[in-house]
């Protein structure tokens, strides 16, 4: 097999979590192996509030502000930004953030959840299990149109593990990426996007981004799978924004 770490090189790792959400190291951990890894940045997107089980507390975005400017000037080669994977949503903006939540963020990520009120999580995840026979289409509506809507009203920076937990149209999704400037994500914590969803969202203009998801700082800065499926579909590399080749 082809050894991805000697060809290629990522650049910056936007999708990463710590013990404010539901992963295993602090911010800090996150930020020294984002150093070790030769990352020049790092984002700590914790999981969106509106989660049942592990979203991150609203009181804690400014601690969390707080960290990331108190570690600034003791890792200056690394860039640290401060976001949050929001969850999408089937009411008010369609994410779990507020608008006035939005300003304190250097950037939004956005994805789709179980776990996530107004969400249609119960049916998407009856569906998956093959538990609700004839609601695909439905679903398929449904999940495609509070996307559309998250990120034509919103400014999201990337679309995490789009397809991932639910029925999506990709293409038309891929086409509103690329109307909006938005990033997909080719998930190496996930699934998704797929090496057959790389395919069709490639047939618009959209642009890609490869992230580790990475809930345990061992894993920040990986892009392998992601690196895999992208190439396994063809996907021309210029088109990742933060894979570079050696």
């Amino acid at each position: 097999m082809d050894n991805y770490y000697d060809k290629y090189r990522m650049i910056f790792d936007y999708h990463t979590h710590t013990t404010f959400s539901h992963g295993k190291g602090s911010i800090e951990d996150n930020v020294k192996a984002a150093a070790e890894a030769g990352l020049s940045a790092l984002a700590i997107t914790d999981h969106g509030p509106g989660h049942l089980t592990y979203g991150v507390k609203r009181s804690d975005f400014s601690v969390m502000r707080d960290e990331i400017e108190r570690l600034k000037p003791l890792y200056p080669q690394v860039d640290i930004y401060l976001g949050v994977e929001a969850n999408i949503v089937s009411v008010r903006n369609y994410l779990d953030v507020t608008e006035e939540e939005t300003a304190g963020f250097d950037f939004i990520l956005a994805g789709y959840h179980y776990g996530i009120p107004h969400g249609y999580c119960v049916s998407n995840w009856l569906d998956a299990h093959g538990l609700l026979p004839g609601c695909g289409t439905s679903l398929l509506v449904k999940n495609t149109d509070m996307t559309l809507k998250a990120l034509y009203e919103n400014d999201i920076k990337i679309l995490t593990h789009p397809g991932d937990k639910g029925r999506f149209d990709i293409h038309d999704i891929a086409k509103a990426c690329a109307d909006t400037d938005t990033l997909m994500e080719i998930s190496t914590w996930h699934s998704h996007l797929t090496v057959e969803e790389i395919k069709i969202a490639a047939k618009t203009d959209a642009k890609f981004v490869i992230s580790s998801d990475a809930h345990s700082p061992d894993r920040v800065g990986s892009f392998h799978g992601g690196i895999e499926r992208a190439l396994k579909a063809g996907l021309d590399i210029e088109r990742i924004v933060n894979i570079k080749e050696v």
